[in-house]
C-alpha cells in the first residue's frame, strides 16, 4: 500500500464461516444449557469453593499425599495402557484408604457386592450358552 493513497471506501467485514467442530460445540452448548443452569450445579459449585475457603484440618496434607500416590503410580506405569489406569488408581485408592480408613472399609463392602454380583451374572451367562451347546 501506499502512504499517500486512500484505501478503498467500500471495504466490508466478512466472517468466516463456522468450521463443523465449531457448529458442534455451540449446539452441544445450546442442549447443555438447561442442565448448566440449574440451581443444583450453583449449589454444589458453591459448596465445594466453601469448603476450599475452610478445609478441615490436615486436609491438604493428605490431599497431596494421595495426588503423589497418583503421579508415582504413573511413573511406574511405563508400557501398557491398563497399567496406566490401574497403577495411579490403586496407589491413590491406597493412600486414600490410610487416611480414611472408615470410608475405605464402606467402599470396599459396596465393591464388594457388586463384584459378587457381576459375578454370579457372568457364571448364569456361561453357563447357559455351555447348556444350550
Amino acid at each position: 500500500l501506499s502512504l499517500y493513497s486512500s484505501p478503498a471506501h467500500e471495504t466490508k467485514y466478512v466472517e468466516n464461516p463456522q468450521t463443523q467442530l465449531e457448529e458442534g460445540v455451540s449446539r452441544l452448548r445450546h442442549v447443555m444449557e438447561p442442565y448448566t443452569a440449574w440451581s443444583l450445579c450453583s449449589d454444589f459449585f458453591s459448596e465445594g469453593f466453601e469448603f476450599l475457603q475452610n478445609p478441615p484440618a490436615g486436609f491438604y496434607p493428605r490431599l497431596g499425599v494421595i495426588g503423589f500416590a497418583g503421579i508415582v503410580g504413573l511413573f511406574l506405569a511405563r508400557g501398557s495402557k491398563i497399567k496406566k489406569l490401574v497403577y495411579p488408581a490403586g496407589l491413590m485408592g491406597v493412600g486414600a484408604s490410610m487416611y480414611y480408613p472408615q470410608q475405605a472399609v464402606a467402599v470396599a463392602q459396596v465393591a464388594g457386592t457388586h463384584l459378587y454380583d457381576w459375578s454370579l451374572q457372568g457364571y448364569i451367562a456361561v453357563e447357559s450358552i455351555w447348556k444350550d451347546n
